[in-house]
């Protein structure tokens, strides 16, 4: 059937450091339970990359300075009747903030080696397209996903 809404827009920043990221661990809500980049909504009207800022503020206390867009993802759920699931990811990294990574009601951050990442804990598409952020590409990607929340389809390219 034909997408009828716009996808939502939503980010996800990385915070790298040496070999480390930091990914967090969803507390409640969309997600619980997964590790992942750090992000969530963007608001009516709010831009990308102030969202995203926000996002890190309001999940880790971190203040971010500079960040580089690195990927825009779309994920479809077509079993998810009111395509509210369906969504636009902005991603972003950076290696420059202030303050130390602070849990929050919501996330538990968490630092883990790039050779080690426990992709078997993230969404079921972050094993796709992660390790090309990590090696510093900047990636467009579409993700289809099956009832049981696992990649049915994809497609990624860099830019």
């Amino acid at each position: 059937k034909m997408m009828k809404k716009p996808l939502r827009p939503r980010t996800l920043t990385f915070l790298l450091r040496n070999s480390e990221v930091l990914l967090g661990l969803k507390k409640k809500g969309f997600g619980k339970n997964y590790l992942l980049g750090i992000g969530g909504k963007v608001e009516n009207g709010e831009e990308i990359e102030h969202a995203a800022k926000r996002e890190v503020a309001e999940e880790i206390n971190v203040i971010l300075s500079e960040m580089h867009k690195v990927g825009v993802l779309n994920f479809y759920f077509p079993h998810i009747e009111d395509e509210s699931w369906n969504q636009q990811v902005h991603v972003f990294t950076t290696t420059i903030w202030e303050g130390e990574p602070q849990e929050s009601e919501e996330i538990k951050p968490e630092w883990f080696n790039l050779k080690d990442i426990p992709y078997a804990k993230m969404w079921d598409d972050a094993h796709y397209w992660l390790p090309q952020i990590f090696i510093g590409q900047n990636i467009e990607g579409e993700f289809v996903f099956n009832k049981e929340l696992k990649v049915s389809n994809y497609t990624i390219k860099t830019l």
